[in-house]
């Protein structure tokens, strides 16, 4: 064998090893399609031992700082003991994000502060028809948001949380929902907007003494039937305006840019940091909910107590495409001082057999 042709297979190999390592990198860094799915896997089969850990609040699917999908695990505080660096080949990186609360007025768990003096009033009670993402709630409640209308193609709905319409499983169907919510000065009957139609139950468990297994939740939701001629589609002069009536998928779109408009922060822009998140909730004393499948949203500053039952939607700023702005994407329901939680707007919207009733 020639020198020429020991050389061309030195080069063959060498091209052939560079091809694996590429394809290698390309999945770490998440480039390939299957990535998230393989990821997601490993995030799932170890989910409940993770979940097992003292301190550990949630797992999910992210990304590190070179784009790569890695399992992330939600934990009360820094230096938690027992987490492992990799599950099967895959990073695990530790976040802090402390613990984490569903988001009534009075019930933020330490979520960021809203902003002084806001341009509009979002907890007043507004003339009817109301707009959306302004106070409301059942009159046992403090107050949360009203997301958006939405309709099965006869009548129209306010969609928001379960424990804004529902008072966490104890309301009745029937039972009137309020513009603006109790805390914000609202008045049963007086200030009724709609009757709660229907809502998803929340099953909880006491965090001390949990059960095995432990039960879980795919959506904290309600919805209160009500009309155009109470309730309008459209956020303040101050929001995003009306939100498209075609959805976007929440599962995939890791980086994704969102905005919301609520009843304490208005309009706040984020990022979704992480999708398929299993996450512990708290309700108050000796309630915690478990939550599969679950989107996660930074920053902190994205939402606070009073923000439960915003809608959010995608933000299609500069550099993005038009045509996926104020697509829904998210249900938002709890969070922390560092994150926001939501759920994923399609399986919210199939529960209850409706639709977006947007542009």
């Amino acid at each position: 064998m020639t020198r020429r042709s020991v050389s061309r297979i030195l080069l063959v190999i060498v091209a052939i090893f560079g091809l694996f390592v590429l394809s290698g990198v390309l999945l770490a860094q998440g480039n390939s399609e299957t990535a998230f799915e393989r990821v997601k896997a490993v995030q799932e089969r170890h989910t409940d031992t993770l979940m097992g850990i003292k301190g550990v609040v949630g797992t999910a699917v992210g990304l590190d700082e070179a784009n790569g999908h890695v399992v992330i695990v939600l934990v009360e505080k820094e230096g938690l003991a027992g987490i492992p660096n990799n599950l099967g080949g895959v990073p695990v990186r530790p976040v802090v994000t402390g613990k984490i609360y569903a988001l009534p007025k009075g019930g933020n768990g330490g979520a960021a502060k809203p902003p002084p003096e806001p341009p509009i009033d979002r907890t007043a009670r507004f003339d009817r028809p109301v707009p959306i993402g302004v106070s409301t709630g059942h009159p046992a409640i403090t107050a949360g948001t009203i997301g958006c209308r939405v309709t099965d193609g006869i009548n129209v709905y306010a969609l928001s949380n379960n424990h804004v319409y529902a008072n966490e499983n104890d309301a009745s169907i029937g039972d009137n929902v309020l513009q603006p919510g109790t805390y914000d000065g609202g008045v049963n009957p007086d200030d009724k907007i709609g009757t709660l139609a229907d809502f998803q139950r929340i099953v909880f468990y006491d965090y001390a003494y949990p059960p095995t297994p432990i039960p879980t939740n795919t959506m904290d939701a309600a919805i209160a039937l009500s009309s155009t001629g109470l309730l309008g589609r459209t956020t303040p002069s101050d929001g995003y305006g009306t939100p498209k009536s075609t959805t976007a998928p929440a599962l995939l779109s890791i980086n994704a840019s969102v905005k919301k408009y609520g009843r304490t922060t208005g309009l706040t822009k984020g990022k979704i940091w992480a999708a398929n998140a299993t996450v512990d909730v708290g309700y108050g004393p000796g309630k915690t909910a478990r939550f599969v499948g679950q989107i996660i949203i930074t920053p902190g500053t994205f939402s606070a107590g009073g923000d439960s039952g915003s809608l959010v939607v995608m933000d299609a700023g500069k550099g993005r495409n038009p045509s996926d702005d104020r697509k829904p994407v998210g249900l938002l329901f709890a969070g922390s001082s560092t994150h926001t939680i939501a759920c994923p707007i399609n399986p919210v919207l199939t529960r209850f057999g409706v639709s977006v009733d947007g542009e």
